[in-house]
């Protein structure tokens, strides 16, 4: 037997004495308490609490059967990684198995990974949400706490309107295939590119809880002269095929060309009220889930141009059902309730 092992078996036996003489003294002078026992066999009373407990709850003191190898991950080390990413989400495993090495733990990066798996840490892709200043934060967190008690007939008779942009083969992105290493290069194995997207139309469009009103699509620039007419020619329109209350409002983002001279003086001179809209608020705007709905519908089309990409957004806007608007618009309490619970930070939405 090797000189390492005599010493490990040496030491086992050792352990497995000290382990039965804390049982012995524990049972056959069960009067005493940790404190004299530990003074009685020169030992840590940590130590003798913890063996006392294993054989009160296991009804032995020696190693409990266990399978696989024991890990190499002390409970300090795994603290350390705790710490460290808690601190750092951008750390890598790579970075945190040198930082493991620092204190003399050795392991792959895997075993790092699997070990944060375990404390419910796993790795994910970060959501992408707007930038938030501190002015913004305050904004967003005003405008819940004030709207909150709003009643629900308010936000129903609210006209929800935006701008996006729909790109020919915009939702083309990179996804999981199942391959051979043979067959990387046939046409169903790849995601097709095209310069500049293949081309794109933008639209502007609005909802209510009752329906989805008109889709303009947008020719040319949007600007603070073009978007007073698509107001003209859409808001009313929209307002009376929704059956808005007169005491309806138009809500509207702080896009720049929404709040310019020219925009704000035919809102006054049209006599319509605006729900004030501060800047980096796109989730509290429920059009944006109408936005991607219709975006996953048009693709899933499979428009080849311009003209039908258009002809394909008039279509799909106008078969998004009444019930998913009416949806959307009864959770936005919650919507509010999120953005006063994160203190006017990101939400879920």
């Amino acid at each position: 037997m090797p000189r390492s092992k005599e010493i490990q078996e040496q030491m086992r036996t050792k352990v497995i004495e000290i382990y039965q003489s804390i049982k012995a003294l524990f049972i056959n002078q069960s009067g005493k308490g940790y404190k004299a026992i530990s003074k009685a066999l020169g030992l840590q009373r940590t130590t003798v609490r913890a063996i006392i407990h294993k054989w009160q709850q296991h009804g032995r003191v020696g190693n409990l059967p266990r399978s696989g190898w024991p890990t190499k991950i002390t409970p300090r080390a795994q603290r350390q990684l705790i710490r460290e990413v808690t601190q750092d989400p951008r750390t890598t495993s790579k970075e945190l198995q040198a930082s493991l090495a620092s204190i003399k733990v050795s392991v792959h990066d895997s075993t790092v990974r699997k070990r944060l798996g375990k404390n419910g840490l796993h790795g994910r892709f970060p959501r992408h949400k707007p930038l938030l200043s501190k002015k913004n934060i305050r904004a967003r967190l005003n405008f819940a706490k004030k709207h909150f008690n709003d009643c629900q007939d308010f936000w129903e008779n609210t006209l929800w309107t935006d701008e996006t942009k729909v790109e020919l083969f915009g939702r083309q992105m990179s996804r999981s295939i199942w391959r051979r290493s043979t067959t990387v290069f046939q046409t169903k194995n790849i995601i097709p590119t095209v310069k500049y997207g293949g081309g794109s139309v933008m639209v502007w469009g609005c909802f209510a809880a009752s329906g989805t009103g008109r889709l303009a699509v947008i020719n040319g620039t949007m600007n603070s002269t073009v978007y007073p007419n698509i107001l003209k020619e859409n808001v009313r329109p929209s307002v009376r095929q929704l059956k808005l209350k007169p005491s309806w409002v138009l809500q509207q983002d702080s896009d720049p060309k929404h709040t310019s001279k020219s925009t704000s003086e035919w809102l006054k001179n049209n006599k319509m009220k605006t729900l004030e809209w501060p800047s980096q608020r796109p989730d509290l705007n429920p059009i944006e889930m109408q936005w991607h709905d219709l975006k996953k519908a048009v693709h899933a089309g499979k428009p080849s141009n311009k003209a039908e990409l258009q002809q394909f957004c008039k279509d799909e806007w106008a078969k998004i059902p009444p019930e998913r608007c009416k949806r959307l618009v009864a959770s936005y309490h919650k919507c509010l309730i999120a953005v006063i619970a994160a203190k006017g930070g990101p939400t879920c939405y």
